[in-house]
């Protein structure tokens, strides 16, 4: 996938954060990008934002990703749209952190049913389009995928299961021709978890650098996946 040019990607979650700063990077290569969030205005604006950036282009459609008639739902207007898909990006994710006797049934079951069950959905609606397109799965998983840490019992289990399920379908799917990658970032400048980035954020990985780290594995060479790659901040504060 040397050429992005007219090349098709659905993005889950990309209203803002780093899924917006994946869809600016591939509009400005040229690709069709579809972007979804659970509220429609949102990312009408957030697509606007995006047609303005050129040469590509972008819509916005509705979709909560934990229920897989939304997702197949998108995928059908994708393809009834441009024709074809060729890139999934699973980013879609929400947090909930509690001590474990704090942690209701309700946090615990929306983290898995987005970060997690989410993530099956939006692959299995997308994986007949891929296969059609010999096409590529990146997964926005997090280095909270592989270091737990006290308050994170929900958080971690969703994003050590979806590092798991990433590096599983990879081995199910590389012979369809359908690479897949999963990135797993470590603080990020995003509004996650009701936070507002500000300039105190600066040390931290921004979300167009995760956009350029997406073009990155798409021009990779065809013979070759980084199935998964660690990113952190190059300079953290000291302790």
């Amino acid at each position: 996938m040397e050429k992005l040019n007219n090349k098709v990607a659905l993005i889950t979650g990309a209203s803002k954060g780093i899924g917006l700063g994946i869809a600016e990077a591939m509009v400005r290569q040229g690709m069709k990008v579809a972007i979804t969030s659970r509220h429609q205005k949102e990312v009408d604006e957030a697509a606007e934002k995006l047609n303005q950036m050129g040469p590509g282009e972008a819509i916005g459609l509705r979709s909560d990703v934990a229920n897989f008639s939304d997702e197949q739902a998108v995928v059908d207007l994708v393809v009834k749209q441009w024709g074809q898909l060729d890139v999934l990006i699973a980013n879609a994710g929400v947090g909930h952190f509690a001590p474990i006797e704090d942690l209701s049934v309700d946090q615990w079951k929306t983290t898995i049913d987005t970060n997690l069950t989410g993530v099956f959905h939006s692959v299995k609606a997308a994986l007949p389009s891929l296969k059609k397109s010999e096409g590529y799965i990146i997964t926005i998983a997090s280095l909270a995928g592989t270091n737990f840490f006290a308050n994170g019992a929900a958080y971690n289990a969703s994003k050590f299961g979806l590092v798991g399920f990433t590096q599983a379908i990879m081995l199910d799917l590389r012979h369809h021709g359908i690479k897949v990658s999963t990135i797993m970032p470590g603080s990020v400048a995003t509004y996650f978890n009701n936070h507002e980035p500000n300039e105190a954020d600066a040390w931290k990985i921004q979300p167009e650098d995760l956009g350029q780290m997406v073009i990155d594995l798409l021009k990779m060479p065809a013979r070759t996946l980084p199935s998964k790659v660690e990113v952190r901040p190059s300079q953290p504060p000291r302790k």
